[in-house]
């Protein structure tokens, strides 16, 4: 259990003096284009609190986006880690491996929901690992192009920014990208009814057919080594496709020998109240892509998937100097072993019941909460003009700042930037969701 009192508290205002100093440090050392959400200086966190360099108790809304899902300093992770880096902190597991590696490879094979056979290969952030899976795809269908969707996010190296859709921040001016990327349209619920009535909302097969058409006409299935997508779409607003969505999608890629790749990098390990957001709808990819909330805040990623494929490559083309780090792995295992034996997947059932129902009361008071949508500790409310369809980020920056300013960590996302998404630590108390909510709520009000 955190040592940390679970309670929110100011110490002094937002940002606190030692935070401003560390503020104009941060000016003349770091790159201007590494920015920060929130005006404080951490110095610990736990359970659903972090306390910054001036005394000032946060409510955790973020998780360091979606990362600390067990909580920061999880018990079993601090053990873990501290006795492997008194072992030792790196080999190469390419030079001389060690058991760490295969033991986080034999838990994600054992949990990942792949049809049949599975293998798994380590890496150290969530775009390195979309990297390698398109690598994989490639090698195994001995075709080149891939398809993304709008609203996608899949990071920000070359490659991925070329699959990722939103310009700003992420892509603009910092081309040219990777060649043989296509888009197609997603499921996107809330805008689909704007545009194209309530069947195109609620007809997750009908959107997957609107979708395949693209990829027919601008690719073409024999050019196609791969589609990838995430199932809770992360930065582009927190889209959950419309049921059937995701299962039409699969089966024209097995018919058409198609690798799909599911991105679960910000949705797997228990997030969504599965283990990871494909179960929701029951379906088995090729590839599953997962990092952040892995080894609760140490880097490490995976790409998990049918053995047949994951083998496809030449020995050495896969791998990398700090791939699988060993305290990395040991951290991993360790947040696996928490998230089974706390019941940690039931819990973020908990927080989305008690977050949507609390959202809904504010939405049904407040016609600018346009959607309340996401799943398990991964929700989401998208910001309109009163008595519009239309995005106002405008409104969410401001809410933002309002939350920030009152100790509430939340953090905006979209395309349009008019989202305000949560991912609580699964640790988190309801008491401090329901005042982290309440202060949000009061903010909206004086807005």
């Amino acid at each position: 259990m955190s040592t940390i009192d679970q309670s929110r508290h100011l110490a002094t205002a937002i940002p606190g003096p030692k935070s401003s100093a560390l503020i104009e440090r941060k000016a003349g050392a770091v790159a201007r284009g590494v920015g920060t959400t929130m005006p404080v200086y951490a110095t610990r966190a736990g359970g659903g609190i972090v306390e910054d360099v001036d005394g000032n108790r946060l409510i955790d809304l973020g998780s360091g986006i979606a990362v600390t899902t067990i909580g920061n300093a999880s018990p079993r992770v601090v053990e873990a880690v501290a006795a492997q880096a008194a072992d030792f902190t790196h080999t190469c597991f390419m030079v001389t491996p060690y058991e760490g590696y295969v033991a986080v490879c034999e838990h994600l094979n054992r949990l990942t929901p792949i049809a049949g056979e599975a293998r798994s290969a380590l890496f150290n952030t969530g775009s390195e690992a979309v990297e390698n899976a398109v690598k994989i795809a490639r090698t195994y269908t001995n075709k080149q192009a891939v398809v993304a969707f709008d609203h996608a996010y899949h990071g920000r190296t070359n490659l991925t920014m070329a699959l990722t859709a939103k310009s700003m921040p992420y892509k603009s001016g910092f081309g040219p990208f990777a060649p043989e990327i296509y888009r197609a349209p997603m499921s996107y619920p809330y805008r689909d009814a704007e545009f194209g009535g309530k069947e195109l909302a609620t007809d997750g097969e009908l959107a997957a057919r609107r979708a395949i058409s693209v990829i027919d006409k601008q690719v073409g299935a024999a050019n196609l080594a791969a589609v990838i997508i995430e199932p809770v779409q992360g930065e582009g607003g927190f889209i959950v496709p419309a049921d059937g969505f995701l299962p039409t999608l699969l089966d024209w890629c097995r018919k058409n020998d198609v690798v799909f790749i599911a991105d679960e990098v910000q949705s797997g390990f228990a997030r969504t109240g599965a283990m990871f957001a494909c179960e929701h709808e029951g379906i088995e990819p090729d590839l599953i892509v997962t990092a952040k909330g892995i080894a609760d805040g140490l880097p490490l990623a995976a790409v998990t998937g049918r053995a047949e494929i994951m083998d496809a490559p030449h020995v050495g083309g896969l791998g990398g100097t700090y791939g699988g780090n060993p305290i990395s792995c040991a951290a991993a295992v360790a947040t696996i072993e928490t998230i089974e034996a706390d019941g940690l997947v039931a819990r973020a059932r908990e927080i989305e019941t008690f977050m949507k129902e609390r959202l809904g009361r504010m939405q049904a008071d407040d016609d600018r909460i346009g959607d309340v949508r996401g799943r398990g500790a991964m929700i989401a409310v998208e910001l309109v003009k009163s008595g519009t369809t239309e995005p106002d980020a405008d409104l969410t920056k401001a809410l933002c700042a309002g939350a920030h300013a009152a100790g509430v960590i939340v953090l905006s996302c979209g395309t349009y930037g008019n989202v305000l998404r949560f991912l609580p630590p699964l640790t988190i108390g309801d008491d401090l969701l329901e005042e982290g909510l309440d202060v949000l709520a009061l903010v909206l009000k004086d807005l």
